[in-house]
């Protein structure tokens, strides 16, 4: 059975559908004309019950079969009355959809594409590392940031994700069990998609959702300062802000967000915020041989973050079509972090993964699942 309770293929078969057949998955899952459930509140189930004849307190029963058990059909939900799970079916759909391929790393790294509304793809990184497993999701379908480096934005901005396309990247995915962080560093900027990301973010962190830690979900951004305020404030989720380059017009030059919220006031605003219990801030920074890895470089990061307790991760570029930009070699980069270090300032070298699959930072683009 699928999600809407219809036979279909399971996984191993979908990875071969044809684009006839991703038309006709995209026509079950978004044009049955039925509301979703995945992504809704407490209170929102609570209405959803009492509108099928279902007492409040169902609301509970369906939440905790949604987020906590991963039901794939409503007959699975046995404490709920034979007739209100009838009609739950008739006029609602769990929201779930299968992913329509999977790529595999050497690395062990899987790069899954979701079908989402208006037929576009969007990429998912399940990233296994010993205990622990990372999933990688997206926020949107493209984005509109424009960074140099990112091969995302290259083919343009295609639509926001609603609140169950960004749940059900989680919630589909085969390694579900095994997640044990989540990471909004996938296609799109999160805070460009502030309401359903937020939304998003209460299910996986409330008791009545997954009931996850915000210790395990980290949001990356460029820095959208009005909603990063509002992020600040309504979520307790770790923060990773995409900086690359301390100096105003060099940043500029590789991330148009710069000219509309500098990193100077994106790293004031986090300054009024105290980062000194669970939740973290840390900085992404690709490292671009000759452009940005230069001892000017690294005394402008420490007068920038100089008073906020962070953490800077260096990150190989990966390359892309037709980009100038080159990585420098392993020596370099750890010069780089270990003076950082000395400097007072904690930073790492990310490990790359799955650059194989085009499923490393900043390779996402969704055109995978176009071919």
């Amino acid at each position: 059975m699928n999600f809407f309770g219809q036979n279909t293929h399971p996984l191993p078969l979908a990875v071969q559908k044809s684009e006839a057949e991703f038309s006709s998955f995209k026509i079950e899952a978004y044009l049955c004309g039925m509301e979703s459930l995945l992504g809704k509140n407490i209170e929102e189930l609570k209405a959803v019950a009492q509108s099928v004849g279902l007492p409040k307190f169902a609301a509970t029963q369906l939440a905790e079969w949604i987020y906590k058990k991963g039901a794939t059909s409503f007959e699975q939900m046995t404490n709920i009355s034979l007739a209100g799970r009838k009609a739950l079916s008739e006029h609602y759909s769990l929201g779930l959809s299968a992913p329509v391929s999977v790529s595999e790393s050497s690395d062990g790294t899987k790069k899954y594409i979701f079908v989402v509304a208006g037929g576009q793809r969007i990429e998912s990184a399940f990233i296994p590392d010993g205990d622990r497993a990372t999933l990688c999701i997206s926020s949107q379908a493209g984005c509109k940031m424009g960074c140099k480096f990112c091969f995302t934005g290259r083919g343009g901005y295609h639509g926001d994700l609603s609140v169950a396309e960004i749940l059900n990247q989680i919630c589909s995915l085969p390694e579900r069990e095994r997640i044990t962080n989540v990471v909004l560093m996938g296609m799109g900027e999160p805070l460009d998609n502030p309401d359903n990301v937020l939304r998003a973010l209460e299910v996986m962190t409330s008791a009545w959702g997954f009931g996850w830690s915000p210790t395990r979900v980290t949001l990356s951004t460029v820095g959208v300062i009005p909603n990063l305020r509002r992020f600040m404030e309504e979520s307790q989720v770790h923060l990773a802000v995409s900086l690359h380059n301390p100096f105003s017009e060099q940043r500029k030059e590789i991330m148009p967000v710069e000219k509309a919220f500098p990193i100077r006031d994106v790293v004031a605003l986090l300054k009024q915020y105290d980062f000194s219990h669970q939740r973290r801030v840390s900085f992404e920074y690709i490292v671009l041989k000759g452009m940005n890895d230069s001892p000017e470089h690294i005394k402008e990061l420490c007068r920038l973050l100089d008073g906020l307790k962070c953490r800077i991760n260096l990150i190989r570029f990966h390359a892309i079509p037709d980009s100038p930009y080159v990585s420098p070699d392993g020596e370099k980069m750890i010069r780089f972090r270990d003076t950082l270090t000395k400097k007072g300032i904690m930073t790492t070298i990310r490990a790359s993964r799955g650059e194989d699959i085009k499923a490393a930072c900043g390779l996402l683009s969704g055109e995978a699942g176009r071919k």
